[in-house]
């Protein structure tokens, strides 16, 4: 879900806001309701530390969304859990990502932050999305193909067939008006579309049907040593990929070492020149600068300057990056409590949400629910 994507005036402005959130906002049908548009997205945390990839690819299009949108940013530590983990592993890791989100400018005053386990209404509306999900339907996402395959169907689990079920629940119980959605993602956000209307159609208008959105000018980085493949934790080797929280020096070698090719210009050519394309990709989204810029700037001059500059402005992202990560990770205390906040205002969202999908199928009010918006009881 980036699922990926970070890791923002998200509140809306409306009376009878609670946590920050109104329930008006969140409800499809309320009338004359006024708000930002809401934006949704995830991360898991599958590892120690972001690379250049997820930052450049998803994160830092997160951070920008928090200026003109209601943004809900989680770590979806229970889609981590689809396949084999280690418990104490996946604790780490998602406080570290979590840092990371921090770190790369995700406004907790801003934007909700949280972990997808602490707000317990995505797994119960994934539920009642499950009971509307076809086998059928289900056994069509590819993602779920080529995991079950690489792993082998054997040891595929239920929990890794119905992902895309909870990604629905994820995004439907916000509200969400728009998902941030690369291509691998989005099949899985065509089916949350369709169980959308499938409810609607069913039991009344209840949900939002999310639209996906496509940052223009998304930078796509690719494997230093392997320029035709993308930087990928699962497949990138040591040298071909550059964690965020690397020791910068590190960073700075890997960079100097990335593979080029013939020639000595500097060029943007990803069909001839891939290596250097993908160099001067991560130094213009870096700099902010043209990419036509960098090539006036470095011709006639090699591959050694324009490496070395870049290494150097890898070292001076790479450093406060990393020391700000570690000053939250140093304060679990402060962490845990921004994402308790970040889930207290999130529940203030998905609550209502479920109350009313609840009334809709015809259970009976429990204690738990509390009253339910718009059904006069």
């Amino acid at each position: 879900m980036t699922r990926l994507t970070r890791p923002g005036k998200w509140w809306s402005e409306d009376a009878g806001r609670i946590g920050g959130m109104s329930h008006a906002a969140s409800d499809p049908s309320a009338a004359g309701s006024q708000r930002r548009p809401r934006v949704l997205s995830g991360i898991q945390p599958t590892a120690d530390s972001f690379h250049f990839g997820n930052y450049l690819g998803a994160v830092r299009q997160w951070v920008a969304l928090q200026d003109d949108h209601e943004a809900f940013y989680c770590v979806v530590d229970l889609h981590a859990i689809t396949v084999e983990y280690e418990p104490k592993a996946l604790r780490e890791r998602t406080r570290r990502s979590a840092a990371q989100l921090l770190a790369a400018g995700i406004d907790p005053e801003r934007s909700t932050l949280f972990v997808q386990s602490h707000v317990p209404e995505h797994t119960q509306l994934a539920w009642v999305l499950g009971c509307l999900t076809g086998f059928g339907e289900a056994s069509r996402m590819t993602q779920f193909k080529d995991k079950s395959a690489k792993g082998g169907a054997d040891r595929a689990t239920v929990g890794l067939f119905t992902y895309p079920t909870l990604q629905a629940a994820d995004i439907l119980i916000y509200q969400a008006d728009r998902v941030p959605v690369g291509e691998d993602q989005r099949q899985h956000l065509e089916l949350t579309r369709d169980l959308a209307q499938r409810f609607n159609h069913r039991f009344g208008k209840t949900f939002r049907l999310p639209e996906p959105y496509i940052v223009k000018e998304t930078a796509k980085i690719s494997d230093l040593q392997d320029p035709g493949a993308k930087m990928s934790k699962s497949s990138s080797s040591p040298a071909g990929i550059i964690d965020l929280l690397d020791d910068p020096k590190a960073s700075a070698k890997k960079i100097r070492s990335a593979v080029t090719d013939s020639g000595r210009d500097v060029l943007f050519d990803p069909e001839n020149k891939p290596g250097v394309a993908n160099l001067l990709t991560i130094y213009s989204a870096l700099t902010g600068r043209k990419i036509s810029e960098l090539e006036d700037e470095y011709a006639g001059r090699g591959y050694g300057d324009f490496k070395k500059d870049l290494a150097d402005v890898v070292v001076e992202f790479v450093t406060p990056f990393r020391e700000k990560t570690l000053g939250y990770l140093d304060d679990k205390a402060q962490l845990d409590a921004i994402l308790a906040a970040g889930a207290e205002r999130a529940r203030a969202v998905t609550e209502p949400t479920l109350a009313r999908v609840y009334d809709r199928l015809g259970f009976v009010p429990g204690p738990a629910l509390g009253p339910i918006p718009g059904s006069g009881r």
